[in-house]
């Protein structure tokens, strides 16, 4: 047979495979819920602005209401909309949602070795060893508040050396952050200049803006072809790796002077239960699963505070009346001759109603991280089979008419009752909701607080270009709403 006649042959292969494997996507998709017509291989990414996938996932959510499937590639997703689709998914029926879907960016370097990707009695296990574990090192305890309290004041030291010049302080907040998840995992702080600390940060930052951007939404969709195929996702398991180095260099020093009888930190309490249950025919408390759990923590414990901050300060320079106000709550309850602590909050309604409409605002974890549907069930009369893979749309409910006024207008009142005193909201789902909620909310929500207050108690931001110039709209918007890079001079109050 010569060569011509091969290549027919494999091109009526590959056309009789494409033309059966949509008609399965088609005939899947029939008992799904409602979307726009897929294609063959790339699925809707017509619709997909692949380095704005919230804004485009929204534009969806419009014509489809708040359930609605969208293919990514082959796969389909079932996306959930708005507050009302999202508590009863996420809450209502939480133990149908549950489970965690593949999700490459981590899952093809930590392989399910860790808390957040894996599912079942090894997902509870660590989860329960992880929660447990924090909470009795101080997580929402006078321990940890002492430590948040300590590492603002050094923060504050770092921002009087700037000498009120013009400064990028991104890495200021990443490393002031990493260092509250470092100490409960390490045992210790870093000094701002430590290269394991300056490894940990850089690397977490580097892989939130891939995994935001265009590179890494795609190597979500198509990751054994992305594999193969040069570009900035190459980058995340370089980054991973200097993160594990440091990692591994702990776990080294904590097994030369681990006493069982005085744990120290995460890591002496992992190693203490990787010895009792050594002999365990079936244990998740191993080498691999201490390194990727300890991975996740830092991670989850640096990012998402770390860019709350750097996302609130910004808006707090677009609207400084909004600054003004805060300071003179902070300067009624708290003075200053004494660091703010997070008894505070409940005297101080207008700053945690602020704090509250910056991570709403912020939106900075917009799709959430994906769910699988734990078993075939029924939801809101369409069948959906076991491991669909779930995207809650948690943007649409920070975004949701009917639960906040104005949604896209940042707006403190969105927290506030008619008195001025604080006012929850359910449909702030910056941490997620139901049994995959963040397992480190209680101490972020206290960081977000005693950083804010502590940092405007001495300080005010002072933005380079005129406060109506600021944009707001983030660079990057896939795992997470990555802002704009921006410098400010930080300006002390008593000046």
């Amino acid at each position: 047979m010569d060569f011509s006649a091969t290549a027919i042959l494999l091109l009526l292969v590959a056309i009789t495979w494409l033309i059966f494997s949509y008609a399965r996507m088609l005939a899947e998709r029939r008992q799904l819920p409602p979307g726009p017509r897929p294609l063959p291989l790339i699925g809707n990414l017509l619709q997909v602005k692949l380095n704005d996938v919230a804004w485009s996932l929204m534009e969806l959510h419009k014509k489809y209401g708040p359930v609605y499937t969208i293919y990514l590639g082959n796969k389909p997703c079932l996306v959930l909309c708005g507050y009302g689709a999202m508590k009863e998914a996420l809450v209502d029926h939480a133990d149908d949602f549950a489970d965690r879907a593949v999700y490459p960016v981590f899952f093809s370097y930590t392989k399910g070795h860790e808390i957040a990707f894996n599912n079942g009695e090894k997902w509870k296990e660590l989860r329960r060893f992880a929660l447990t574990t924090l909470r009795n090192f101080g997580m929402g305890k006078r321990s940890i508040e002492e430590r948040i309290q300590e590492e603002a004041q050094f923060l504050v030291e770092e921002f009087k050396n700037t000498k009120m010049a013009p400064i990028e302080p991104t890495i200021y907040f990443s490393r002031t952050v990493s260092n509250i998840i470092c100490s409960v995992v390490f045992g210790k702080r870093f000094q701002y200049d430590d290269q394991r600390l300056l490894d940990i940060v850089n690397s977490i930052d580097g892989n939130f803006r891939i995994m935001s951007n265009t590179w890494g939404t795609m190597y979500n969709i198509y990751p054994d072809i992305m594999n193969y195929l040069p570009g900035l996702h190459q980058r995340l398991f370089t980054n991973f790796n200097k993160i594990s180095k440091v990692i591994l260099d702990g776990i080294k020093s904590h097994l030369r002077t681990h006493d069982p009888n005085c744990p120290r930190d995460y890591m002496d309490c992992f190693i203490t239960k990787m010895t009792e249950e050594k002999n365990k025919p079936l244990t998740y408390f191993n080498d691999m699963s201490m390194l990727m759990s300890t991975l996740n923590l830092l991670f989850g414990g640096t990012e998402t505070v770390s860019s709350t901050l750097r996302y609130g300060f910004l808006i707090l320079m677009k609207y400084p009346q909004i600054t003004l106000k805060m300071q003179e709550e902070i300067d009624n309850v708290v003075g200053s001759n004494r660091s703010p602590s997070f008894d505070d909050r409940s005297k101080m309604p207008y700053t945690d109603a602020v704090i509250h409409e910056i991570q709403r605002f912020t939106d900075v974890l917009p799709l959430s991280l994906p769910h699988s549907v734990k078993r075939d069930i029924t939801f809101r009369g369409y069948n959906i089979p076991k491991g669909t893979y779930v995207i809650p749309l948690l943007t649409s409910v920070h975004f949701d008419a009917t639960m906040f006024k104005n949604p896209e207008v940042f707006d403190p009142q969105h927290f506030l009752d008619d008195t001025g005193s604080f006012k929850k909201n359910d449909a702030l789902m910056s941490f997620s909701a139901g049994k995959r909620i963040c397992p480190g909310k209680s101490m972020a929500k206290m960081e977000l607080f005693l950083y804010f207050t502590t940092i405007l108690q001495n300080f005010t931001f002072k933005p380079l270009v005129a406060p109506e110039e600021i944009e707001l709209t983030p660079i990057g918007s896939g795992l997470g709403n990555v802002p704009v890079d921006y410098k400010c001079c930080i300006i002390p109050r008593q000046c």
